[in-house]
């Protein structure tokens, strides 16, 4: 389901738009940054903020990735989370602030938050490639 086109997309510097369900059913999206593990998308944040709020609520999610380089290519993924962690959610954070700013410390972290990471395994996905591709 995840080829190496797609791959390469999320463990590039692409943001992803991560639609959750809000209680009421109304979505939320937030732009957030985004790993893959070889089995799941992984999207790190800190506990108690909506993203883990609503995922507890209704596993189900989506994401759009757009390539950064190239908007025309994007993918679509529908998915369930299929764990809530703690484990290695401050190296990862780390990890993603390598990627996408260049430093090796996670600079906006606040001294009382905790992180963690969502682990989503995709369930539908869809790449467009570019034109002439």
């Amino acid at each position: 389901m995840i080829t190496p086109e797609i791959e390469k997309l999320l463990l590039g510097k692409n943001f992803a738009s991560f639609a959750t369900l809000m209680d009421d059913g109304s979505p939320h999206v937030a732009p957030t940054w985004i790993d893959y593990d070889g089995k799941n998308i992984l999207v790190n944040t800190a506990a108690g903020r909506i993203k883990e709020k609503n995922v507890k609520n209704d596993k189900r999610v989506a994401l759009s990735i757009s390539n950064e380089a190239n908007p025309y290519e994007m993918v679509t993924i529908r998915g369930t989370v299929d764990e809530i962690t703690e484990k290695n959610a401050d190296v990862h954070i780390d990890k993603l602030a390598k990627r996408y700013l260049g430093l090796d410390k996670y600079p906006f972290r606040s001294p009382t938050e905790k992180r963690i990471i969502i682990k989503i395994s995709p369930r539908k996905v869809f790449h467009q490639k570019p034109p002439n591709q």
